[in-house]
């Protein structure tokens, strides 16, 4: 239908970089949301008792000059920048971050193993990024890298709560500048006391200073056209229409998607059972977010600190307060506590509220929260999509996937339609790109998708109808 609008399926960063494009490109589109607010994973949280956090730690570290002046264009300026505080807890220790180039705050028995350890890995085969050869795996790319005395105290033991799953079923591919693979002249530095200079992907950060980090989306929200509170039940490739929940049938030109595809595929007309097959592989986190509001805002030097303890059910705090003052009321702070689960590996099967007072326990015992603190609030929810599990059976089932939706000329963009593991700054240029192709394209039809499609309309597909 060249006469209706781009759809553009999902309101978050990605959904908004792919307005962005389509504003610039003076092309009609209206953007489509399953909630009744704007923001997907970026929204953020204000509670009546004055505290504010997101849908998980978002700081906005990007170098891309571009996406910095938009992000700073859409505060009106009205943002707080800083350096970065991060540390780790390990067995009552405190270590600033990263670990491996800081490991003067270890007993020296430890740090021993650890650099003698990793001498005599640095003698062995160079660990392989691309996936193959002698670090084929997450596992193996640790220990080549690391030693295995440092990876299995610390990156296997915090992986393992974080991915949820062992790192030997984990990929390499999503490495990149995550993980810093120091020297031997950097540990050793680190280890006598000289600490090493930017050692870490992020430096300064930038966070609005009103509102949350979704506050960098709202000029978007007032400007495009969003219909909220419309859940995707289906979408029909062929006729180009989307189906609604609340019985709302709309056209579209074009779709663009961030909509996570174990979720969309399903819902697309017509799609073959090898395709759902490959979108159900798709492997993801759920992250249940902690937030504990306290009456004292000396609750951490550091603004994140990553814990390594298998015994200590989070995985990660961040402290919002630190972003911005004005995340908490005045002389108050927020701790939001990270535990991760996942349908393929480690399933929620608890009630968010019960792990409540075992977090606020565990906080006490890491010295976040002291005795005779008051707890001012305490909320429990669930992040359904929090991150990308790269598992062995990622790359197979997406390339299934995404082959797909190019046939049927559904395109995707962001964290949950790539399949990656984009950082906010990533999944807006994405959104950008992805509608810049989307108008580039011209539409032609797709001989396997339609047949499929055809015997869907007519029942000969039950096993794939939306319902």
């Amino acid at each position: 239908m060249p006469d209706a609008p781009i759809a553009v399926l999902g309101t978050g960063m990605a959904g908004f970089g792919a307005g962005y494009a389509l504003e610039a490109a003076r092309v009609p589109f209206i953007c489509y949301d399953r909630n009744a607010y704007f923001g997907g994973h970026t929204r953020s949280l204000q509670y009546a008792t004055g505290f504010v956090t997101d849908e998980g730690g978002h700081i906005s570290f990007t170098k891309d000059p571009h996406v910095r002046d938009v992000l700073a264009e859409n505060v009106g300026g009205r943002y707080e920048e800083r350096k970065l505080a991060i540390d780790n807890y390990w067995r009552g220790y405190r270590i600033p971050h990263p670990v491996q180039t800081n490991l003067r705050a270890l007993p020296s028995e430890l740090v021993v193993d650890v650099i003698s350890d990793f001498v005599a890995a640095a003698g062995r085969a160079a660990p392989n990024l691309a996936g193959s050869g002698p670090a084929g795996t997450y596992a193996e790319w640790l220990h080549a890298t690391y030693g295995a005395v440092f990876a299995e105290t610390f990156p296997m033991v915090y992986g393992h709560k974080y991915h949820t799953t062992t790192m030997d079923k984990l990929t390499t591919d999503w490495i990149g500048p995550r993980m810093y693979r120091p020297s031997l002249e950097e540990v050793l530095r680190g280890a006598l006391g000289a600490p090493v200079a930017g050692a870490h992907y992020v430096g300064t950060y930038r966070y609005p200073t009103v509102g949350g980090f979704v506050s960098y989306l709202e000029p978007f929200a007032k400007r495009f056209e969003l219909r909220l509170k419309h859940q995707l039940v289906g979408l029909d490739p062929r006729a180009r229409l989307l189906h609604f929940a609340n019985g709302k049938v709309e056209p579209y030109a074009k779709v663009i998607s961030s909509v996570p595809l174990p979720d969309l595929i399903p819902l697309i007309s017509g799609v073959p059972e090898d395709v759902v097959e490959a979108a159900s592989k798709l492997a993801f986190t759920t992250a249940v977010l902690f937030n504990i509001g306290v009456n004292r805002a000396d609750l951490s030097e550091t603004a994140i600190t990553y814990f390594y303890d298998e015994d200590i059910l989070f995985s990660r705090v961040n402290l919002p307060h630190m972003f911005s003052p004005n995340n908490a009321p005045p002389g108050c702070g927020i701790i939001q506590a990270e535990i991760y689960f996942s349908d393929k590996y480690k399933p929620l099967n608890v009630k968010p509220d019960e792990l409540i007072e075992p977090v606020i326990r565990d906080l006490h015992r890491c010295g976040f929260i002291r005795e005779g603190d008051s707890i001012l609030l305490k909320d429990a929810f669930v992040n359904r999509y929090a991150n990308v599990i790269f598992d062995l059976e990622r790359a197979r089932a997406l390339a299934t996937v995404h082959g797909y939706l190019d046939d049927v000329e559904i395109h995707y963009c962001g964290r949950y339609g790539n399949w990656d593991h984009a950082w906010t700054d990533q999944a807006f240029l994405s959104g950008q790109e992805t509608a810049r192709k989307a108008l580039a394209r011209p539409q032609r039809p797709s001989k396997r998708t339609f047949a499929a499609a055809e015997a869907w309309a007519v029942g000969k597909d039950k096993a794939t109808e939306p319902q």
